[in-house]
């Protein structure tokens, strides 16, 4: 799967504070990205990402 940082995703589970859409701002092994919604950010390994990837927004 080809990331490109600054893309939106979609991920399988929405983040507690009720958004599912997520910006990448880094991408290495693990994937640095950001809720849209209430703006956290957070690492998360490449793996996980990429199991719970639904598409792109």
């Amino acid at each position: 799967m080809e990331f490109e940082v600054g893309q939106v995703i979609k991920l399988k589970k929405a983040h507690p504070c009720g958004g599912n859409s997520w910006e990448i701002q880094r991408i290495g092994m693990d994937f640095r990205i950001k809720c849209n919604s209430c703006q956290h950010s957070m690492m998360v390994p490449r793996k996980i990402v990429e199991k719970n990837f639904r598409g792109f927004i």
